[in-house]
């Protein structure tokens, strides 16, 4: 099983789609924290989707989904940039109680809603936010398209702990190229066909075989996909920066230094009361080298 999204179209229609398959960058995200099971399950599910949508977009930049929600679950977060690096995170709310085994999507995070941000590297940034009151993160990612996008798009989207994959359908605006006015339905009742373990366990030509073998498809090249974190120094005290002087002269002078770490990688940071100065000092100016 390799890390990679699998783009393909049906000639002659205005059909297109996506499979993404990911294992080991999926497991350097859960190894990095100590989810449950069932939290486990839906970062994977989370990662595959914002795999598919950065690919969907063909956003020059990073994307990100958030979960909000106001049950046991009160965030997931994941993101992707043009480079293929994925990376995702959980927060569990406070006391929060979560099942032993598997727990459906909206049972973990409640009501809420989800963000999905654009951040391209030129242009301005674009956020769409759709409510959580479908049963599943495919169905309410769904609804966004159908909103933001207006775009016809279905999505399955599976994890187990170990794998997580996702298959993209989506109908495109230009009927001028469409020469089969039953594609859309036929291709989505037959992707609805497909069991988890097919998903998960399928080699991603195999899969739209077993999907498609009477369709004619045009298949890509594939994108490779690997866990990846875009944290620095530099951005960490961009962050520190919004404390203010006084709280972080005050860290210093408990602590002597003030220590953070990043919540993706868990890559620790140190800033000495040298640098937190020369920081405060060239605020709102040229930033400073850092050590």
């Amino acid at each position: 099983m390799t890390d990679q999204i699998q783009r393909f179209l049906f000639e002659r229609t205005n059909v297109r789609g996506e499979i993404v398959t990911l294992e080991r960058a999926y497991g350097e995200v859960l190894e990095r924290h100590g989810y449950p099971p069932a939290v486990n399950r839906l970062l994977g599910e989370l990662l595959a989707a914002v795999a598919l949508l950065t690919d969907t977009v063909k956003l020059d930049g990073i994307l990100s989904i958030e979960v909000r929600g106001q049950g046991a679950l009160s965030l997931l977060m994941a993101e992707s940039n043009p480079g293929g690096e994925l990376r995702a995170i959980a927060r569990l709310a406070e006391d929060a109680s979560l099942p032993e085994g598997d727990a459906a999507f909206r049972e973990l995070v409640g009501e809420g809603h989800i963000v999905i941000t654009l951040d391209p590297r030129e242009g301005n940034r674009y956020q769409g936010i759709v409510a959580l009151d479908h049963d599943s993160l495919a169905d309410c990612l769904e609804a966004y398209f159908s909103q933001s996008e207006q775009l016809p798009t279905q999505l399955w989207l599976r994890a187990d702990g170990q794998r997580a994959a996702g298959l993209l359908l989506q109908r495109l605006p230009d009927e001028s190229q469409n020469q089969d006015e039953d594609a859309w339905e036929r291709t989505v009742q037959l992707a609805k066909t497909l069991k988890t373990d097919e998903l998960l366990g399928l080699e991603q030509h195999d899969l739209l075989h077993r999907l498609y073998h009477e369709e004619t498809v045009r298949v890509f090249e594939p994108k490779a996909l690997r866990f990846g974190c875009t944290c620095s120094r530099e951005r960490i005290a961009e962050a520190l920066l919004t404390l203010g002087g006084d709280e972080l002269r005050n860290v210093l002078a408990e602590q002597g230094e003030i220590e953070t770490q990043c919540h993706f990688c868990h890559t620790h940071y140190r800033f000495g009361e040298s640098e937190v100065e020369a920081l405060l000092r060239d605020q709102g100016g040229a930033p400073p080298t850092l050590h």
